[in-house]
């Protein structure tokens, strides 16, 4: 008889981040402001016997009297609402160049509903701006890259696989079965499923469930209602010629272990309870290190943030230098998307008033890195104040004089810039007195 043996070899390297629960969690906890942490954290006191949180007079004793004050209640300033509009417009000027393809997203942007859906078609968008099919796509593709994962779908299938798609820890089959089986999967066909990828029917369930930890409405948690005060997580002061940035109390809630409770319930020589107690002191040591992380991250994007806008808190114009996520996020080694959930919703306090961090991040005027936008209008401002007002300066002289000033941008972009100041054109500023 003869024998035969067939062998096929193949070698697979695989490179993945496994996104663990308390990872997830982690990340959430630096999205959270100081208002929500503490939220967050009230309700896992409730949940954990061995877990109490509390702001402690020490922590406050550690400020400074100024410091103190920004607990005070004249900095519980009113703040708006942030909507999912104005969230994805803050990511598009944060980190797009003004191109026209970034006029395109931002054409897009009116057109994404509360839930995070796009409604218009690609057929529509033709008509409405003349856009090649290609700057469509790349438009599109760039929506949909912004936070939070999902936005800017058509339809929940395609949120569903752009969220699967920015998710590391999902499921290896995930994202190809919601693309190629959606309906035998959403109507629980899962034995064809599983016969045709050859695995078995619970590596299916499995994708269900993860997909159960998906959001069917990504844009859906911006239109709830959100507290109407601001609570600061950085303080700055100037001593001299330096600047120094702390942190609030308020970004460093006290976490307190409750040991002798801990200690007793180990001595009931019940397993179950015995496991119970150790699962719920891992939860609070996680919990722990994570609100560190987070006060740590907070105080180091701080700190690039005040290195780089140094002049702000020095000059009374308040001049801002060009600053994008990405410069910060490389500069500290760590992903665009930490730094973006960093700022957002965090508080600068100074002694003349409360920023957003966001605030500080502005772009540059074409290729040059040495202006930003809001120093630009105001070199614009100067420059129409100190004119002869029976002679008003062109918006082509305009041009002129900011290029001899090493600032080259278009006669257009100067139109623009002197209408958002409500500046009149020439022809109207004219005095004959």
């Amino acid at each position: 008889m003869a024998y035969q043996q067939g062998l096929n070899q193949q070698q697979k390297q695989v490179q993945k981040l496994a996104m663990t629960q308390q990872l997830q969690q982690s990340i959430q906890i630096l999205q959270y402001n100081a208002d929500g942490l503490q939220q967050f954290l009230q309700q896992k006191s409730l949940e954990n016997p061995l877990l109490t949180v509390r702001h402690t007079a020490q922590g406050k004793a550690n400020l400074s009297g100024s410091q103190r004050r920004v607990d005070n209640f004249m900095n519980a300033i009113p703040d708006t609402t942030q909507s999912l509009f104005d969230y994805l417009l803050g990511q598009v000027h944060l980190t797009m160049r003004d191109t026209p393809l970034r006029d395109l997203v931002l054409f897009l942007l009116e057109y994404v509903d509360l839930n995070g859906y796009l409604r218009i078609s690609n057929a529509e968008i033709k008509a409405k701006t003349g856009a090649a099919a290609v700057q469509i796509l790349d438009a599109v593709t760039l929506l949909q890259q912004l936070d939070p994962p999902g936005v800017g779908a058509r339809n929940l299938q395609e949120s569903l696989l752009l969220q699967t798609q920015s998710d590391d820890s999902a499921p290896n089959l995930a994202y190809i079965v919601l693309e190629e089986d959606f309906v035998d999967f959403v109507e629980r066909k899962w034995a064809p499923i599983a016969s045709k990828y050859q695995v078995a029917v619970a590596e299916i369930q499995h994708i269900f469930d993860y997909v159960q930890t998906l959001t069917p409405r990504p844009g859906a948690a911006f239109s709830q209602t959100q507290n109407n005060f601001i609570r600061p997580e950085l303080v700055v002061h100037i001593h001299g010629d330096e600047l120094q940035l702390n942190l609030t109390y308020d970004t460093q809630p006290q976490l307190v272990f409750q040991q002798r409770y801990f200690d007793r319930m180990l001595k009931t020589n019940d397993q179950e309870v015995t496991d119970y107690m150790k699962e719920k002191k891992q939860e609070f040591e996680w919990l722990q290190k994570s609100v560190g992380q987070r006060g740590s991250t907070i105080l180091r994007v701080g700190q690039k943030i005040v290195q780089h806008q140094h002049d702000f808190f020095f000059d009374t114009k308040r001049p801002l230098k060009p600053l994008l996520l990405r410069d910060v996020a490389t500069n500290l080694g760590v992903h665009e998307s930490t730094v973006s959930r960093t700022v957002n919703g965090k508080y600068l306090q100074t002694d003349f008033g409360v920023f957003e961090l966001k605030h500080f991040f502005t772009n540059a005027i074409g290729h040059q890195q040495s202006d930003s936008a809001d120093s630009v209008k105001q070199k614009l401002r100067d420059l129409i104040t100190a004119e002869d007002k029976r002679k008003p300066l062109s918006d082509q002289r305009l041009v002129v004089l900011l290029e001899a000033a090493g600032i080259t941008i278009s006669r257009r972009t100067v139109a623009k810039y002197r209408e958002s100041l409500n500046i009149a054109a020439s022809s109207k500023r004219k005095r004959f007195d």
